[in-house]
């Protein structure tokens, strides 16, 4: 007795279909069809995939489609990858998933101005610290030049406004 796919295979041969117009015709692709017709069912991920095509492929076809399904349920016990139902949830991510997941649930139309809210005090914040900072220290704000002042209290010396080399060849004219 020919296999289910051996029956598909021969039908759409005495119809004379290619497999590329059996696609066209029932959607399915072009490899799940070579899968089908060559009883190689333990590439589709779950055996509702796989009656679901093998209807499809037996109505264009014409074929008794009840008794193909009934085959088809006897050959696929020969897989036991699709004996066990496809899992319901996929592993858990990484700790960026989990962020992302949180960041979803979040309701932005109040978490958006809050947001904006913490963003606008923490540059405030850091712009009266800068103010502070230039009040505290007038030489980065007057353009005069430095004092120098070594570590150990001698005399404080003006540092030169020009290069050394400027001031040799004023001191020779």
């Amino acid at each position: 007795m020919p296999t289910v796919a051996e029956q598909m295979r021969q039908a759409r041969e005495a119809q004379n279909l290619t497999i590329y117009q059996v696609a066209e015709i029932t959607k399915i692709r072009t490899d799940h069809i070579r899968a089908l017709e060559s009883g190689e069912y333990g590439i589709f991920s779950a055996p509702v995939y796989v009656r679901g095509f093998v209807r499809t492929y037996a109505r264009l076809l014409k074929l008794d489609v009840p008794t193909i399904l009934a085959e088809l349920n006897q050959e696929l016990t020969k897989f036991p990858k699709l004996h066990e139902p496809p899992p319901l949830t996929t592993p858990s991510g990484g700790f960026l998933d989990s962020i992302m997941f949180q960041l979803s649930k979040l309701n932005w139309r109040v978490a958006g101005p809050v947001l904006g809210i913490v963003i606008a005090v923490i540059i405030g914040f850091f712009a009266l610290k800068s103010m502070a900072y230039r009040k505290a220290h007038p030489a980065h704000v007057s353009g005069q030049p430095g004092i120098y002042q070594p570590a150990k209290k001698t005399q404080g010396d003006t540092l030169p406004l020009q290069p050394p080399a400027q001031q040799r060849h004023e001191k020779t004219r």
